[in-house]
């Protein structure tokens, strides 16, 4: 039994830098996380072990300070929460603001904007807000659902697979060949290299093993990306979940993970995936 990592997983620099700012902003007192920082688990626990509160209704919280998530929000919740009178900080990743940016563009260039993306996700969710009669598709059927405009403008949530966004984007011009497609790549450049790097990994895997969140939207992606390549692919949290009989000795077995994903998770899968190979070599 073989293991190789993926050319590039785990953390990107927007989830690493939300993660420090957050244990910073607690260092100095109590602070409140508006949602999930990051969807995984294992990061939010350490969090509230280091005194970070984590609440998902704004009337729930406590504290005088409130972090905005990596994943952004609108400047209409950023106001509505500096209205109840607290200190909001942001943990945005960059490229989520970078998407911000270039939705509000295309919408002053007198676009309808569009959004590719999963509706109740909160990061399209601070992405449409700002932008009453914004469309969200994820398929053909929901372009199909649109109402025709003289011009659209197209962005993309930020961990969507570049080459599904590519497809809807192309379905859009032929589904209205009389309007006028503006689109604006807004796929983050890590989710860009993972989704890469899990395709060149698992073609060359008998076994595929995804670190990460289950309620990580570029996690699952990573999954499914992964099993149009390889026929045996698995989700994990950590390396607790890991089951032997998953693997035969002969195996070659590719790890990969997300990018909410941290180093410690995934080098506790690798750990668990070698003691594996070590009793499939001693059994042989």
């Amino acid at each position: 039994m073989k293991l190789h990592r993926a050319s590039h997983l785990g953390w990107c620099f927007g989830v690493r830098d939300a993660v420090r700012d957050a244990q910073q902003a607690a260092a100095s007192g109590p602070v409140t996380i508006l949602g999930e920082l990051v969807h995984n688990p294992a990061v939010i626990e350490n969090l509230r072990q280091n005194g970070v509160l984590t609440r998902h209704d704004p009337s729930d919280v406590t504290t005088e300070r409130v972090l905005i998530t990596a994943h952004g929000a609108s400047r209409q919740r950023i106001h509505a929460l500096k209205e109840l009178g607290l200190q909001v900080s942001e943990t945005t990743c960059p490229l989520v603001h970078r998407a911000h940016a270039a939705l509000d563009s295309l919408v002053h260039q007198g676009c309808h904007p569009v959004i590719i993306g999963q509706r109740q996700h909160v990061e399209v969710r601070g992405l449409s807000e700002d932008h009453p009669g914004c469309d969200i598709v994820l398929s053909e059927a929901d372009i199909d659902a649109l109402t025709s405009r003289p011009r659209f403008g197209v962005v993309s949530q930020t961990t969507q697979p570049i080459a599904r966004v590519h497809e809807l984007v192309q379905y859009l011009r032929t589904r209205f060949p009389e309007s006028e497609v503006r689109f604006r790549d807004t796929v983050c450049q890590p989710t860009k290299d993972r989704q890469r790097a899990a395709e060149e990994l698992a073609a060359g895997s008998t076994v595929v093993v995804v670190v990460g969140g289950r309620h990580s939207n570029n996690t699952r992606q990573l999954v499914s990306t992964c099993q149009r390549f390889c026929a045996r692919v698995h989700h994990v949290e950590s390396a607790e979940e890991i089951n032997p009989t998953w693997f035969h000795a002969k195996d070659i077995v590719g790890l990969t993970a997300g990018t909410s994903t941290p180093d410690e998770a995934i080098d506790a899968v690798e750990a668990r995936l070698l003691g594996i190979a070590s009793t499939c070599a001693a059994a042989a």
